[in-house]
């Protein structure tokens, strides 16, 4: 493998994602599998592929990606982070695009703790007039 241009992290809910930017003709693999591979629905492979769409780097770079944690919702969200981050720090005139789109803003929901005395974070216990 050859050494990665650059690298950037993104992160959704509990997801952490480690990208890795190599000069390369257009792969992109998570955790030594394609991507196509790992994100088995169209829709979660469209969101990855959004910040290339728009900044037209699908065939310029190749993407190495290291995704843990979360379920595959959140990896997504965090892959599509991580790659928008790492274009930036190559080409510094993508940034005006891709924040344009949203692509730069870490997605900061998360689940919501559960409260003590309650069977969930808001469910309330069913009302008993008598």
């Amino acid at each position: 493998m050859s050494k990665p241009i650059t690298n950037a992290t993104g992160r959704r809910k509990t997801a952490i994602a480690r990208v890795h930017i190599l000069a390369g003709s257009g792969s992109i693999t998570v955790n030594g599998r394609d991507f196509e591979e790992y994100f088995p629905t169209v829709a979660l492979q469209n969101q990855i592929l959004t910040p290339l769409a728009l900044t037209n780097t699908r065939q310029q770079f190749d993407f190495n990606v290291n995704a843990c944690g979360g379920g595959i919702t959140g990896q997504v969200g965090a892959v599509k982070l991580g790659i928008s981050r790492a274009l930036i720090t190559v080409n510094p005139e993508h940034r005006g695009i891709l924040k344009k789109a949203g692509l730069l803003t870490r997605d900061s929901r998360a689940k919501e703790r559960k409260k003590p005395g309650r069977p969930g974070a808001r469910k309330r216990f069913q009302f008993s007039k008598r």
